[in-house]
């Protein structure tokens, strides 16, 4: 992204401009009957896990005392659009003279819901009679994945430069660091390299068992909420205690997670699934396109607060309502890098992607299939 100008004026995030290059490459070489290719996604799974553990340990509750009133506005921003996606899936689908419910796999099951969503539930409307739900979800959630992390960060530069938006927060501010130069912490070297990773490494691992403690009780959350969990509490032990973080390279390792995640994510895309979609589909997921940008740009930036913080989170929308929590970080990510942290948007979009939304998303498109 770097050597390219347009790309990193527009912020678009590096691993979706490899990763995208490769799999146009690996649907050219399919096409034409040369090589497919199976890739073993185990090590993805765990690099997501590390950046949202990474996450965890900027969620300082000393700098987030305000946050409690963004996470919800931002979840009633967020069931607002869920609502939305699935109006406009099931009347576009009704004009085509489409089963309505149809629609729900064009609206928020893969939107908001990404892949794992669009199979689970694709599953459930092939029961109900439609054979090509889970197809029709999957290709949508691939199209929601390359459009959200496209289409972010521009929306977000576009706000800040419009209204002059800045950073009211530094690096070392976000993880509580002392203005102190002989701190071997503070910058990054093998020390806290190392120190960064044994901390990672300790808040997954205990992560895990709270995410299985979870599936226990019959409830479901992404898989790296627990480790996400942990590293939101030894943050603020570390606190209390006024124990310093190894700052940089915690962010280093995050960027490095999030990077390796999100280029395999990308690489995996089977991009002929797109190629033989229907025009309905087209017209609906362009439709989809429109309403995110829209609601984004107009709803979300001014719901919550017009600031520097708002515009990440718009980017974070765009991710986060057409494809994962993932790709919300990611479209966040550039940004920060770029402009400055913004600690509540990091703590904010990822409680509501991880908790919140999947089970509202769920009781939404109950409903919805009910009354369709």
């Amino acid at each position: 992204m770097d050597r390219v100008a347009f790309l990193k004026k527009c912020c678009i995030p590096a691993p979706v401009v490899g990763g995208l290059i490769f799999a146009l490459l690996h649907l050219a070489s399919y096409q034409m009957g040369i090589v497919s290719f199976t890739f073993d996604e185990t090590l993805s799974k765990v690099f997501m896990t590390l950046f949202f553990t990474s996450i965890g340990f900027t969620a300082s509750f000393k700098l987030l005392k305000k946050g409690s009133k963004k996470v919800c506005l931002f979840l009633i921003v967020s069931t607002t659009l869920v609502v939305l996606q699935n109006v406009l899936g099931a009347v576009l689908a009704g004009y085509f003279d489409l089963d309505p419910r149809l629609g729900l796999a064009m609206g928020s099951i893969p939107m908001v819901g990404g892949h794992a969503t669009a199979g689970s539930w694709g599953l459930e409307l092939e029961s109900l009679g439609m054979s090509a739900a889970t197809t029709v979800g999957i290709a949508a959630a691939t199209y929601g994945l390359i459009a959200g992390s496209l289409m972010g960060g521009p929306l977000a530069r576009s706000k800040i430069k419009k209204y002059n938006l800045k950073s009211n927060i530094s690096v070392d501010a976000m993880y509580n660091i002392e203005k102190d130069d002989s701190s071997s912490e503070k910058g990054l070297n093998n020390t806290s390299f190392t120190n960064a990773a044994v901390l990672l490494i300790i808040a997954a691992g205990v992560g895990t068992y709270i995410s299985d403690f979870f599936t226990s009780l019959g409830l479901t959350f992404p898989t790296y909420i627990g480790a996400l969990l942990v590293g939101v509490v030894i943050r603020n032990f570390c606190d209390a205690t006024h124990k310093e973080l190894p700052a940089t390279a915690l962010d280093t390792w995050g960027n490095v997670s999030l990077t390796i995640f999100l280029s395999v994510a990308l690489m995996t895309l089977k991009l002929w699934e797109l190629a033989a979609l229907a025009t309905p589909m087209i017209v609906i997921l362009v439709s989809q396109t429109i309403l995110i940008y829209l609601f984004a740009s107009f709803v979300v930036f001014r719901f919550m607060g017009r600031d520097y913080d708002a515009a990440v989170m718009t980017a974070a929308f765009c991710g986060f309502g057409m494809g994962a929590t993932p790709n919300a970080m990611a479209n966040m990510q550039v940004i920060t890098k770029k402009y400055g942290p913004a600690p509540q948007a990091f703590f904010v979009v990822p409680l509501v992607g991880g908790l919140f939304i999947d089970i509202i998303n769920t009781g939404i498109l109950t409903f919805f299939l009910n009354i369709l």
